[in-house]
C-alpha cells in the first residue's frame, strides 16, 4: 500500500475557503456588471432560508444556478483566474490549506469536492495541487447557451460519497485510510465513507455528530 491511495477529501465553501464562495462570486459580477438586481435579492433571500435551515442545500444550489441561465460559459470562465487570486485566495483559511498542504508532502492524494461551479474550483485545484476535482458541471443547451441547471448530478449530500467511492475504484483510493474534511451535515455521506473524518467549523448538527462520535473539530486558524 503507496502513500497515493491514501485519499484527502477537501470540501470548498467554508472548510476549504472560509466563506461561502457563492457570496463572493454574485459581489464580483455585480461589481462587473454581469448580474441583475432581481437575482441579488433572489440570492440573499435563499442564502439567509438556508442558512436557518429553511431550504435544502440542493434548493438553493438550484436556485443560484439560474444565474448562468442563456448564457456563454466562456463569460464566466474568462474571469475565473483573476477571481480565484484576487478575491478566493485570500480568503483560504490558513489552517485547512495547512492540512492539505501536509497531505501533499506525504503523498497523499488530493481530491477537491464540492457542489460549487468546475470553472471557479479549476483555478484553485491547478494552484493548490489537486490531483482530482469533483463538482458541478453547468448545462449547455443544443444552441451552446448554458440552461441554469446542472449536468448531470449536483455534488452535494450523497452524490458527494458516489463520487468518492467511484474515484477509488478507479484510481485505488483506499477509503479505509483516507482522509476528509467538511463544515456541513450535507458532507456526512462523505465523511461516514472514510477512516478519517474532520469536522470544520462545523454547523450545529455537524457538530453534535462530531462530539458523539469524537472526530477532531478544526478552526480556519
Amino acid at each position: 500500500m503507496t502513500n497515493n491511495q491514501i485519499g484527502a477529501f477537501f470540501d470548498f465553501d467554508e472548510t476549504l475557503l472560509d466563506t461561502e464562495s457563492s457570496k463572493l462570486g454574485i459581489r464580483y459580477l455585480w461589481e462587473r456588471r454581469l448580474v441583475s438586481r432581481s437575482f441579488i435579492l433572489k440570492a440573499l433571500v435563499a442564502g439567509r432560508l438556508y442558512r436557518h435551515h429553511l431550504i435544502t442545500d440542493k434548493r438553493t444550489a438550484r436556485i443560484l444556478l439560474k444565474l448562468y441561465r442563456n448564457r456563454h460559459l466562456e463569460e464566466f470562465q474568462a474571469g475565473a483566474e483573476g477571481f480565484y487570486r484576487e478575491i478566493l485566495k485570500p480568503r483560504l483559511a490558513p489552517n485547512i490549506l495547512a492540512k492539505a498542504i501536509s497531505h501533499r508532502k506525504k503523498g497523499h492524494t488530493l481530491v477537491l469536492i464540492s457542489g460549487s461551479i468546475r470553472y471557479m474550483l479549476e483555478p484553485v485545484a491547478r494552484d493548490l495541487g489537486f490531483e482530482h476535482l469533483l463538482c458541478t458541471d453547468l448545462e449547455e443547451g443544443p444552441d451552446g447557451l448554458l440552461t441554469g441547471r446542472p449536468k448531470g448530478p449536483l455534488c452535494l449530500d450523497g452524490t458527494k460519497r458516489q463520487l468518492a467511492e467511484e474515484l477509488s475504484r478507479k484510481t485505488g483510493i483506499d477509503l479505509a485510510r483516507s482522509y476528509a474534511y467538511g463544515n456541513h451535515q450535507a458532507d456526512l455521506p462523505l465523511m461516514e465513507s472514510v477512516g478519517y473524518p474532520n469536522a470544520v467549523e462545523p454547523t450545529r448538527p455537524l457538530r453534535k455528530i462530531a462530539l458523539a462520535r469524537k472526530w477532531p473539530i478544526l478552526s480556519y486558524r
